[in-house]
């Protein structure tokens, strides 16, 4: 099961095989600003700080460049970690637990 890290809390998570950080982070107990849940408004870019990601679906160049890609820029709607993974995630996300009762069971 792949490690989810979010850089600068506490939030360590388990993502399932093949899951998004943002269905990780749901699945959890956490919330967090996001548009369009599909890869197409771009409102959830984040910065990968370790590990690599895939996109099981067609992210738009004019949504994620290729230059942004490549310095590490990640849409957590549809990026799913190879492996563990570390993201930092602007502040105006509003990254924030909505059922705790969920983070203390999946926490580990």
């Amino acid at each position: 099961m792949p490690r989810l890290a979010i850089a600068g809390t506490q939030i360590a998570l388990g993502l399932l095989p093949g899951e998004s950080i943002l269905a990780g982070l749901h699945r959890n107990g956490y919330a967090v600003t996001a548009g369009c849940r599909r890869g197409g408004c771009g409102i959830c870019k984040a910065d990968l700080v370790e590990g690599s990601v895939w996109y099981p679906h067609v992210v738009a160049d004019t949504v994620l460049s290729e230059k942004e890609r490549a310095d590490g820029v990640c849409l957590i709607c549809r990026a799913v970690p190879d492996g563990d993974a570390t993201v930092r995630v602007p502040a105006d996300f509003r990254l924030r637990c909505v059922a705790p009762f969920l983070a203390a069971l999946n926490r580990s």
